[in-house]
């Protein structure tokens, strides 16, 4: 009969889910989830009941041969052994002679490159001022050959090198010439022959205006280029200021471990006792 029951087909029974309405607090908890639950809570009451158990026992007065070999220092905290070996006093030397070496190295490279920017700060400076004052001071020569004397005479600088500078000052490229011209014409009422006798400017034409405006934007651009470079030295050279003053301050700490180790200065050992050098009695 038990064969002929296990041969027919049964119902499988499935757990309960989680009702719609408890759905927003996550999976139900099955009975193997609260007999793993269970057992955990049980174990950590057991371990919490044996800690207390060995620190009401606690005997303050128990000695221990461990007591003889281990130390505390002054603020009552034990010292234990980490395993690490002492080095020897000379080669201890040795290392703070090599780090002292390799200190004033990068001391010496970066006195170097702030050196550097320096200059490349006072040079871009003197640019910029010579830009701005229009001043001509070293400008190269150009020499321009021609067939004869009477071509010599003929020729006119200012129509072959336009304005005779290399960069324009933005001063002279905002205001065309031909406007200035007008302008001194309308301060002088007073001359009446005058005016009659001068020749009427032309009004620049529209091709001229617009070179003009671009030669203006072409200004304002490279100005605007050469701050933000300048801006980016003068930041780079406070960093590189920054380096050397802690790398100095890094090598004068070196040099008085150093003279410490050779007993030559006084100072405060690691309890923060002070402590001087040995002198010779007079």
């Amino acid at each position: 009969m038990s064969s002929m029951r296990n041969a027919v087909q049964r119902r499988n029974h499935k757990e309960r889910a989680q009702p719609e309405e408890r759905k927003k607090w996550g999976l139900l908890e099955k009975r193997k989830d609260y007999k793993l639950r269970a057992a955990d809570h049980r174990q950590k009451k057991a371990k919490l009941k044996i800690l207390s158990e060995k620190a009401r026992d606690r005997n303050p007065d128990e000695f221990s041969f461990k007591m003889m070999s281990s130390s505390v220092d002054n603020k009552g905290r034990k010292v234990a052994d980490r395993g690490n070996e002492a080095l020897s006093m000379d080669v201890v030397k040795l290392l703070k002679t090599q780090d002292s070496a390799y200190i004033r190295t990068m001391l010496q490279q970066v006195r170097r490159e702030r050196q550097k920017l320096e200059e490349r700060l006072v040079l871009e400076d003197q640019e910029v001022r010579t830009l701005k004052d229009g001043s001509e001071e070293k400008q190269g020569k150009h020499r321009v050959f021609v067939e004869n004397e009477e071509e010599q005479e003929e020729f006119d600088a200012d129509k072959w090198f336009g304005e005779g500078r290399a960069m324009p000052t933005a001063s002279r490229l905002e205001v065309p010439a031909a406007w200035e011209d007008d302008e001194d014409e309308d301060d002088d009422e007073d001359d009446d022959e005058e005016e009659e006798q001068r020749p009427q400017k032309k009004t620049p034409s529209a091709k001229k205006l617009r070179e003009q405006a671009e030669k203006v934007k072409q200004m304002k651009k490279f100005d605007k280029t050469r701050s933000r470079a300048q801006s980016r030295t003068a930041f780079r050279l406070q960093m590189v200021k920054k380096k050397e003053r802690e790398l100095v301050a890094a090598e004068e700490e070196l040099e008085k471990q150093r003279a410490k180790m050779n007993n030559s200065v006084g100072g405060i050992n690691k309890n923060g006792v002070k402590f001087k050098i040995r002198e010779r009695k007079r």
